[in-house]
């Protein structure tokens, strides 16, 4: 099976893509293209979908980059391959060609960020950790340190968990609320005292409001298990582990 890679003409001449599950070599509750090394599958065949993608994006697989995700609002500037272990951080920005950076999601928010013009792209992990903390900001003020200006960079969220399938709670609702009261129209009424947040509609708000065109492919990894992984769905369906979706940009 071939991959199956989302893009946008947002993006265009860059090479990049949202990855999804399909033509990948992993199997079970992961089948597909898994390229998370914090799951439980096979390390080879991960390697094997790492590989694969890496392909797709047209690098050698040790020029496919990534940190090591922690739901935080770091934003590293990577110029290569890392020396040893992952940082953990949950974006970076570089300005160097060929090298092409991604970011591992399974609900969260993939966001591919490029301004074309300047040569600087940029790849976040933005779960509603991240974004509430800012690592969207983080990543675009990063961007322009690197050359980049705010009217040229565009940002695009790519498969994400939708707001139908994202039933929180009232503490987490207050959070939002406590940070700036505007945070209530990313949420609807649920059953009870549940809600349903819109984790893209958040994203591309923080987007928007730190300068930049932004926009959501309109994916929902909750509700397409054919095509993508999703973390919440595996708690529900009580599978033991989950895959991780692929995103990634080169210039």
């Amino acid at each position: 099976m071939t991959l199956e890679i989302i893009t946008s003409q947002s993006l265009v001449p860059l090479r990049h893509g949202f990855f999804t599950r399909k033509g990948g070599a992993s199997s079970g509750v992961f089948a597909g293209l898994n390229c998370g090394n914090g799951s439980s599958d096979q390390s080879e065949i991960v390697a094997i979908n790492r590989a694969r993608a890496a392909d797709a994006m047209d690098v050698p697989v040790g020029q496919l980059v990534n940190v090591h995700q922690t739901h935080s609002s770091k934003v590293v500037v990577v110029e290569g391959p890392h020396e040893g272990p992952a940082p953990e951080a949950d974006a970076m920005v570089t300005a160097t060609p060929g090298l092409a950076i991604a970011v591992l999601t399974a609900d969260c928010q993939p966001v591919l960020f490029a301004d074309a013009e300047a040569g600087v792209v940029g790849a976040a992990h933005a779960g509603w950790r991240g974004a509430i903390d800012g690592v969207l900001e983080e990543t675009v003020a990063a961007m322009v340190g690197l050359g980049a200006t705010r009217e040229r960079i565009r940002a695009v969220i790519g498969p994400s968990i939708s707001q139908r399938a994202y039933e929180v709670g009232p503490e987490f609702f207050e959070t939002f609320m406590s940070v700036d009261p505007v945070n209530g129209r990313f949420f609807a009424g649920g059953e009870g005292d549940r809600m349903h947040f819109d984790l893209p509609g958040f994203g591309l708000h923080k987007l928007r409001e730190a300068g930049v065109e932004a926009e959501w492919t309109r994916h929902c990894t909750y509700s397409d298990p054919q095509r993508f992984y999703s973390f919440r769905r595996s708690v529900h369906e009580r599978e033991a582990d989950y895959g991780r979706l692929i995103s990634a940009i080169r210039l």
